[in-house]
């Protein structure tokens, strides 16, 4: 059997032997009770990495972009007034999907590698009163850490919700969902988390909820319609079959989840932190040059620009093929610009760190 590849590339990331033991267990029916109980587990330890008492907190059947889907078709209708960040792929996205779905959407921009200033961002919000406001915590296509302090108070203010998408962020870096008033979040499993790709944890704040009892059109999905969906995830006497949940993947999510409280929250993001600030200075040394300022680096996902002279598709498919390493590649206008390595779950440590450094500097002789 050929040695494990070492992924450091956005996602996904190499998982622990404890979530694959989880992964190989006995099948279950997703209407077991036994399983019921693994669900449960799983829904109470989202909550604590999310930071939340949100009751509505579960993990989507999907990938991150699931998550998102099932939010924007849940609490936004035709008409409504929304605001998104954009300053990169993700936020894009939640502007389309939105406009798809038949919202007034304004878009708030910044050049991609840079954070959305909270000023442009409050005076939309005071100019549009949104129904919702939607931004992406950490901006996977160019490692940008977006904060979020006193944006959910001001959208609140005039009425509207705060959704936030913490895919890449998400135990890796602080995710304060409570304290930062965050109405609608969602994540994905396959990066900081350490476990497959599969799943999108989502949290739903009261007030959200509450805005979705009173909503005038009929949400215009099956899959992912929140009635249909919590009539199984938190039925009453009985829950009603919706569609067939991914077994062993809630499974090892339960896993990881418990691998990631048993570490402590706190020394998470610290190692997550150390280990960006190890690799950035090793590829200074090496010529390379960070995208983002250092107050708004997204530590999970490091933006790199190469030196003169470094094929940036070289480099990476050397990588892979003389080291059996994986690192990304640039999205849109970064495309073959920089390169986006992520150290997220067991890779974030400064062993591995020193191990891929050693792997680069190697390519490049």
């Amino acid at each position: 059997m050929k040695e494990e590849k070492a992924l450091f590339g956005p996602g996904p990331c190499n998982i622990s032997i404890h979530v694959r033991e989880a992964m190989a267990r006995p099948m279950l029916g997703h209407l077991d009770p036994d399983f019921l109980l693994v669900m449960e587990s799983c829904k109470a330890r989202l909550r604590h990495v999310m930071r939340t008492n949100n009751a509505i907190t579960f993990p989507v059947s999907g990938t991150g972009s699931a998550g998102m889907e099932l939010l924007l078709l849940n609490f936004v209708e035709p008409g409504d007034r929304i605001v998104v960040g954009v300053n990169g792929v993700f936020g894009g996205r939640i502007a389309k999907l939105a406009s798809k779905l038949g919202a007034e959407v304004t878009v708030v921009e910044a050049p991609w590698g840079e954070a959305l200033p909270h000023d442009t961002l409050l005076s939309a919000v005071q100019c549009v009163e949104p129904r919702l406001l939607a931004l992406v915590h950490g901006e996977t296509s160019t490692g940008v850490h977006q904060s979020i302090n006193g944006l959910g108070e001001a959208v609140h203010h005039v009425g509207g919700l705060l959704m936030v998408d913490c895919v890449t962020s998400l135990a890796g870096m602080s995710v304060d969902i409570d304290a930062w008033g965050v109405d609608l979040a969602f994540s994905g499993t396959q990066k900081c988390l350490a476990c497959p790709p599969g799943l999108a944890p989502v949290s739903i704040s009261e007030r959200a909820r509450e805005r979705w009892v009173a909503r005038q059109s009929p949400v215009p999905s099956f899959y992912f319609d929140l009635e249909q969906i919590l009539a199984y995830m938190d039925g009453q006497g009985g829950r009603t079959y919706h569609h067939t949940a991914p077994v062993s993947l809630v499974q090892a999510l339960n896993e990881a989840l418990g691998d990631v409280l048993e570490e402590g929250l706190e020394a998470r993001f610290e190692r997550h932190r150390n280990a960006a600030a190890h690799l950035i200075e090793g590829m200074q040394a090496l010529g390379f040059k960070p995208l983002v300022h250092e107050t708004d680096r997204l530590h999970p996902l490091t933006t790199l620009r190469p030196p003169p002279g470094v094929d940036e598709a070289r480099l990476r498919q050397t990588l892979m093929q003389q080291h059996r390493i994986e690192i990304g590649s640039g999205l849109g206008p970064l495309a073959g610009e920089v390169l986006r390595i992520g150290l997220m779950g067991g890779n974030a440590t400064l062993e591995r760190v020193e191990f891929l450094l050693h792997a680069i500097s190697r390519t490049l002789d």
